[in-house]
């Protein structure tokens, strides 16, 4: 599949993603890519968010392939149920453990307990061995029970601008080789 093919939605976590963010830069880049936005960034509410991603995707006009980070993954996989239209895949990056209370901060609990059951469209999530919002060894659980391809991003913190992913090429190159490899239309 090619960028054309698709309608790329952008998930952004707690907080949203700034400018420097790569998924800021990747929505820019990326010709039929999109926000999903939501009301409240700094306090998400579980189904409100829930409910915006469930409308982007069911809005959308080619095949959805969604880029999710942080919060938003957990936003995505809760929405699931929601979806009338075929996801065509999903990229999610640093998923939250939102079931651990040592996490903060507290309310993104609200957002778990992760279904376990495996997800109806190809994935890709891309964890680091130290974030700040989840173990290593949670995301990678949740990666298996979703059927997901796992890939390790070694220590990157929470992979986002705070922890040096600003541009993340490296992520972009390996999203174009998950994206390359979906059904075309």
């Amino acid at each position: 599949m090619r960028v054309s093919e698709a309608d790329i939605l952008i998930v952004p976590g707690y907080k949203g993603a700034d400018e420097h963010h790569w998924q800021t830069r990747w929505e820019q880049k990326l010709s039929t890519a999109r926000r999903v936005l939501q009301l409240e960034w700094s306090k998400p509410v579980r189904e409100d968010w829930i409910k915006t991603v469930a409308e982007a995707v069911n809005a959308a006009e080619r095949p959805p392939v969604i880029v999710a980070h942080s919060l938003g993954v957990t936003s995505v996989v809760q929405a699931i149920p929601q979806f009338r239209k075929k996801v065509a895949g999903a990229f999610f990056v640093a998923p939250p453990d939102v079931e651990n209370d040592a996490i903060r901060p507290k309310h993104l609990m609200s957002f778990g307990p992760y279904p376990r059951d495996p997800l109806p469209f190809p994935s890709v999530v891309v964890a680091s061995r130290n974030d700040p919002y989840s173990s290593f060894e949670a995301a990678e659980e949740a990666a298996g029970a979703w059927g997901s391809l796992f890939i390790d991003a070694g220590e990157s913190g929470h992979l986002n601008g705070e922890s040096g992913h600003g541009p993340w090429p490296e992520g972009l190159l390996t999203f174009g080789k998950f994206l390359s490899r979906l059904p075309a239309p």
